[in-house]
């Protein structure tokens, strides 16, 4: 499914999905993702939801802006 987005893989395999969503990431808080080589290194290895903890931003804030931009979400962490 297109519109649906699993915060637990890697969040550089998010975005070869749905490359439509950076400029989402970049806004709401992962600014890092801005620079092409941060996402091809630790975005191999950084999970959507590990970026949450990392940027200190709630968990629950990033799933309600991707469902306000009309995407499923799942993987979220407990």
């Amino acid at each position: 499914m297109k519109n649906e987005i699993d915060l637990s893989i890697p969040v550089n395999d998010t975005l070869k999905k749905n490359p439509e969503i950076l400029d989402l990431l970049v806004d709401i808080g992962f600014k890092p993702l801005k620079n092409p080589a941060m996402r091809e290194s630790v975005g191999r290895l950084v999970t959507l939801n590990k970026g949450c903890d990392m940027i200190n931003i709630p968990v629950s804030q990033l799933v309600q802006e991707l469902e306000w931009n009309g995407y499923t979400v799942k993987g979220v962490k407990e």
